[in-house]
């Protein structure tokens, strides 16, 4: 008969699998969620290294179990096992893996962010390994850990994009693209803008953001207001962008045409609140009215503004039956569809008069202009948004922060927090 401590191990081992899954999918939801600041994050970060370190202590036990579970997979269980087998140097089990998620590609976001996870010196000659592999699949791996880790794969990125465009390979082509774009090759700023007038759309909305973080202003921003003007998937991600860059008469045409759209009423709060306009946050206010778009219109003012609706103690509690829900926010990793998340959740009701009230109050403070977050755009008011804010506002602060200074690395908000900070204060010094 077994003894406790023999039946007791399996049990614990498990749950240590089961955590690293549920805390991975977690962790996929939070890195972009818009109440959610780096204290939270940094505590997940903390449960899902625990259960990450009680896996590898578990040594061949752990190893196994993790096996066993590959058996039904999933991102979590695919996610565990890359770390594990990362940092083991465990060349047979990251084989499988990597097998499998290129059999299974909606696996693929488990393995990525596993490379995103692990530090860069366990990485070391893994990478270059993938970089070099004739298979497409995984040199797209290895550029995706380049990018999140801002390592610079060299002539490794534009011979994937010279091979992926010769071979007409338009997701393979779209991977190599954004790597460019986050790694700030502005080298490679012609062959992105060879993509703007690929077909699939896909491609042609991640050439048109590489380039324009690469600083290109004319080719991107038209294709980025022209898909922002058209239904498509990669509408609203190309709006709150371009209109970063726009200059106000540009920005306005572009909102009038949103606003004559009646079914484009979200994406005109979202793209107000990204173009900084201290004119439109009268009519944002108004918005907070209407159970619709009250906590967009919210969020937006509190993009604009930098004001902490539920610090200040100007939210309300929810109206009573259901709210509208918001469609899913794509992302720009092309094959990255871990991304279903209502881009309501998380956000306060606001107290509309309340609002009004603190803004003829202390809106003659802010800066005319864009004004993001209370602030106008600048490299040190960007940091202290990153080290500050939630992460939706720090994503538009990373690339407020690329855009301003074209040619540098887009900043990782999805990073494990022990790094973003590291960065943070080698920034800031």
């Amino acid at each position: 008969m077994p003894s406790v401590a023999e039946t007791s191990v399996p049990v614990v081992v498990q749950q240590h699998l089961d955590n690293a899954d549920l805390l991975r999918s977690v962790r996929s939801v939070l890195v972009r969620a818009p109440h959610v600041g780096l204290d939270r994050l940094r505590r997940l970060d903390d449960r899902l290294a625990a259960s990450l370190d009680g896996l590898a202590v578990a040594g061949d036990l752990g190893r196994r179990m993790s096996l066993q579970a590959l058996a039904a997979p999933n991102r979590g269980t695919v996610f565990a096992c890359a770390v594990a087998a990362i940092e083991s140097r465990d060349p047979a089990l990251l084989e499988r893996l990597m097998s499998l998620t290129q059999a299974v590609p909606e696996l693929r976001p488990g393995l990525v962010s596993a490379f995103g996870w692990v530090p860069a010196t366990s990485l070391r000659g893994i990478t270059r390994a993938l970089l070099d592999s004739p298979n497409a699949f995984r040199r797209d791996v290895g550029l995706a850990a380049c990018a999140m880790h801002h390592a610079d794969p060299g002539d490794a990125l534009s011979a994937a994009m010279t091979a992926a465009a010769r071979d007409e390979r338009p997701a393979e082509a779209a991977q190599a693209v954004v790597a460019a774009g986050k790694l700030g090759r502005r080298d490679l700023l012609s062959e992105c803008l060879h993509g703007l007038s690929h077909p699939d759309a896909c491609l042609r909305f991640v050439s048109a953001r590489s380039a324009l973080l690469l600083g290109e202003r004319q080719a991107s921003v038209q294709a980025l207001t022209a898909m922002a003007q058209a239904i498509g998937p990669w509408r609203a991600c190309a709006a709150v962008l371009v209109l970063k860059v726009l200059q106000r008469e540009e920005a306005d045409a572009l909102l009038r045409s949103l606003a004559q759209d009646t079914g484009s009423a979200r994406l005109l709060v979202r793209g107000i609140g990204a173009a900084g306009d201290v004119r439109h946050v009268p009519w944002l206010v108004d918005r907070m009215d209407d159970p619709a778009l009250a906590r967009l219109a919210g969020e937006a003012f509190s993009t604009i503004t930098g004001l902490d609706l539920a610090a200040a103690d100007l939210e309300l509690k929810p109206p009573q039956g259901p709210a509208r829900g918001a469609a899913p926010d794509p992302r720009d990793d092309p094959q990255d569809d871990d991304v279903a998340m209502d881009e309501d959740d998380g956000l306060p009701w606001p107290d509309g008069a309340g609002i009004g009230d603190w803004w003829q109050a202390h809106g003659a403070r802010l800066p005319a202009g864009c004004c993001f977050a209370g602030g106008a755009v600048s490299p040190g008011h960007c940091v202290a948004v990153l080290k500050s804010a939630a992460q939706r506002q720090r994503i538009a602060a990373a690339d407020h922060l690329a855009l301003t200074a074209p040619g540098t690395p887009l900043f990782n908000v999805a990073a494990p927090v022990w790094r973003q900070l590291r960065l943070l204060s080698a920034m800031e010094a």
